[in-house]
Formats: C-alpha cells, sequence, structure tokens
C-alpha cells in the first residue's frame, strides 16, 4: 500500500454505467481483498434516480460481495489519501454473480478464445467541461472551434494533470483535441485487450471528472447535456488477433478487411436494433442519436464513413495490419463498459459463426439518400428511442440468450423505470439529470 492512503475505493459500474462504490481503510484493505464488501442485490436494480426498480430476481434480502482486482489498483490525484480498485460481484460462495457486468464480458471474451481469437478494443469518449455561471447554472467552459488552438490554452492545465494521472494508472493517452461542440473535448486511450479495456474507460472517466471537479469545473460524459448541443459519442473500437496477428487484417483487400473482419460487421448489423438498448442505453442517447450527428444512425457500414453505424477507419501508416479495426459509433458513457462491449463482441461473432455477409460498403452519406434508396440499399430503420431498442433488445435471440438471468430481467427493469421517471421531466430538468449523472 503506498504511504498516505487512507482510504480505499472498491469501485463498480452500474446497469445504469455509473460508477458507484464502497470505501475501506488503510487497516482493513488486506482483510476486505479477501472476503469482499457486502452490497445488497436490489443495488443493482438502482434505477436513474436511485430508487430500485421492481425485480423479482432482486430484492433486500440477498447480499453479493463487492471482491476488489487489486491489478486495477491506483491513486485519485484529485483526491489526496485515496486510492480505488474496479471489482467484481460474486456470490458468497465466490462464484460469479449472473448480474455482474465483468463477468459478463469476461464471457464474451472466452467465447472469442474458443474461436482462437484475443479480443483487442479501445473506447473514444468525448466529454464537455462546464463552468458555474452567475446566474447558478453551468455554461461551457470555453467556446473554442473544433481543433482550435485556443482551446488547448484553455484546458492545458486539467488535460495535462489528466495526461499524467492516467499514464501513472499505466494507461496509455495517445491523442487530444477540443471536439465540435462549445466546451466538448476528446482524448483518446491506445487499444487494449478488451477487459483492460473497458477497465480503462472507467478509470477514464473517474480521473477526468475528478480532476475537472478540483478545479472548480464539472466534466459531462452525457450524450447531450445541453439543449441543442451536438452530442457526446463514446465510439468503441474492435479488432480480433490470432497469436499477435490481427486477423481483421487483409492487405490485398480494397477497405483492408479480411473475410473475418467482414463476417463480425455482419453480425454486428444483424444485431444492431438489439444492440442499442445497449449502447445507447438512456432516454438522453436518443436527443443524440440523430441523422447528421455523426451518431452512426443509419445501419450500414463504409471506410471513414462518419454517419455508418459501423465506420472502419483509415489504416495508420507504419501500423497497416496493426490499426485495422471496426468502429462502432452508436454508443455514448451512459452505456455500461463492460456490457456494450461484451454484447458487440457477440455479434461480430454470431457474424464470423455464421459467416453472414455485410453486403457493400456505404460510400456516400447516407443522409443524401432517400427513403427508397436506403431500403434498396438494405439499410434498414433503427430503433428512435430506448423503449424501442428495449423491444429489439427481447426479439433479439442471440442477446437475451447471453445475457441470461437474472442480467436481463434487472436490465429491462432498470431501462423501463428510467423511462417512466425521465418523461415526467420538463426539458431543463431532464438535460440536468443527465449532465450531473455522466
Amino acid at each position: 500500500m503506498p504511504p498516505g492512503v487512507e482510504l480505499i475505493r472498491f469501485l463498480w459500474v452500474d446497469l445504469n454505467g455509473l460508477v458507484r462504490g464502497k470505501g475501506v481503510t488503510r487497516s482493513a484493505y488486506a482483510a476486505r481483498m479477501h472476503s469482499g464488501i457486502g452490497m445488497a442485490t436490489m443495488r443493482q436494480a438502482a434505477a436513474l434516480c436511485d430508487r430500485a426498480a421492481p425485480v423479482p430476481e432482486v430484492d433486500g434480502m440477498e447480499e453479493v460481495r463487492v471482491m476488489a482486482d487489486h491489478r486495477t489498483f491506483g491513486l485519485l490525484p484529485h483526491a489526496p489519501g485515496s486510492a480505488a480498485v474496479l471489482s467484481d460481484l460474486l456470490r458468497q460462495d465466490g462464484t460469479p454473480w449472473g448480474a455482474c457486468p465483468r463477468t459478463f464480458l469476461r464471457g464474451a471474451v472466452a467465447r472469442a478464445e474458443a474461436l482462437g481469437f484475443d479480443v483487442v478494443a479501445a473506447f473514444e469518449p468525448e466529454f464537455t467541461l462546464l463552468r458555474e455561471a452567475p446566474d447558478g447554472g453551468t455554461v461551457p467552459f470555453d467556446d473554442s472551434l473544433t481543433a482550435d488552438n485556443d482551446g488547448f490554452d484553455a484546458t492545458n492545465d486539467l488535460v495535462v494533470a489528466l495526461i499524467r494521472a492516467l499514464r501513472a494508472q499505466g494507461l496509455e493517452p495517445e491523442v487530444y483535441h477540443p471536439e465540435f461542440a462549445a466546451g466538448q473535448h476528446e482524448l483518446t486511450i491506445g487499444r487494449a485487450p478488451a477487459l483492460r479495456a473497458a477497465d480503462e474507460h472507467v478509470w477514464q472517466r473517474v480521473l477526468t471528472r475528478g480532476l475537472a471537479r478540483a478545479r472548480g469545473l464539472r466534466a459531462t460524459f452525457a450524450p447531450v447535456p445541453k439543449p441543442g448541443f451536438r452530442g457526446n459519442g463514446n465510439h468503441l473500437h474492435v479488432s480480433l488477433w490470432h497469436d499477435g496477428r490481427n486477423v481483421f487484417a487483409d492487405p490485398a483487400d480494397g477497405l483492408g478487411l479480411s473475410a473475418t473482419a467482414r463476417h463480425f460487421i455482419g453480425g454486428v448489423l444483424a444485431h444492431l436494433p438489439g444492440l442499442l438498448a445497449l449502447t445507447t442505453p438512456s432516454v438522453n442517447s436518443y436527443r443524440r442519436f440523430q441523422r447528421g450527428m455523426f451518431a452512426g444512425a443509419f445501419a450500414c457500414y463504409g471506410l471513414d464513413n462518419r454517419e455508418a453505424a459501423v465506420r472502419v477507419p483509415s489504416r495508420l501508416r507504419g501500423d497497416e495490419s496493426g490499426s485495422v479495426n471496426v468502429e462502432f459509433k452508436p454508443c455514448d458513457a451512459t452505456a455500461n463498459p463492460y456490457l456494450a462491449l461484451g454484447a458487440v463482441v457477440h455479434a461480430g461473432l454470431d457474424g464470423v459463426e455464421r459467416r453472414l455477409d455485410p453486403g457493400g460498403p456505404m460510400a456516400e452519406d447516407p443522409n443524401t439518400l432517400s427513403g427508397d434508396e436506403l431500403t434498396a440499399r438494405g439499410v434498414a430503420r433503427l430503433p428512435g428511442s430506448l423503449e424501442e431498442a428495449l423491444d429489439e433488445l427481447l426479439r433479439d435471440e442471440l442477446l437475451t440468450s447471453v445475457l441470461g438471468s437474472p442480467l436481463l430481467e434487472i436490465y429491462e427493469a432498470v431501462k423501463r423505470a428510467d423511462v417512466r421517471d425521465v418523461k415526467g421531466l420538463d426539458d431543463e430538468q431532464h438535460h440536468a439529470l443527465y449532465c450531473t449523472r455522466y
């Protein structure tokens, strides 16, 4: 234990993508690493307004253990004397609990390994920096343009501190720039094995929000934190590897894609309507998930096509094979990263196993095509609300099977409760809720 650490947070991510935790003192850490910390199962059914959704599978009469994974231990520079560790949710006998998101992702990784693949991934989150306004509300911290040098100057103190904190935790931050909207920024982390990539995304959120708060700012990853705001995404990059080789890469192909990569894309597109319930899983998500917002609102794929649900990014010079990946665009930070990544992997592997053909790539902007033209090209309509996405999820036999019980039942109950709660809010209350929570 590093000197000076007095409190260690055992963190987990709930089904709404919120980072929650319980803390132990320095003297209790060793024992609690072995025994864990008790948590009522009903806490995993907590909706966005923090009330437990009624689910027969969980109640206040049963506990699971919050078990820390010491490999994820890290200091919290914005909270002197505190550290944190990411955790699994286990049954009392030490076996995995079916509603543990990290366990779900491990299952997807194990399925890939059974097929001879290692899953490599990276998240690409956007966030908005806000400052307090004289009237007590919040306004964007800066009004710089996209990739504006003034934006770099405005955020230098925070961003440099964040980069240093991420590196201290073993992460590899790569590219930063001010984004489209006022106060909007993006810092990307390099690719990593799937579970580690999801863990790193959680750490990035924790450190970004904490370091901003320590400077009197608010960092929010909400899809649409303010009315009329161009949304924050959390694009998901995935590739499959075997013996250190990227099996998505084929230099002889026009897009650089192997047959395995195309089948993976075919699986993702086949399950896309149901996937949205796990990757754009909030009422607020669908204020961003609109055509013309670079949100991936069209069920197609294409080379560098930012309106397609699946984008094939250009290969990086000097890493032409290693950099080949598929970018899943309809994803945001209201998603639990373990569920989102695990579901996309399951969908893609289904395509690989069934050798699904994704059809030809979309070379043009799908916004320019008529409804009839989109239909002729096989571009299906996608859900326009969380309710529709949940209905599609329940119709998807693969996704319901891999989620299993009690995860599926709890997840649906939480999301239906969110829909009911948020419907009662006016526009200002709606955005304030998501801006604060995320």
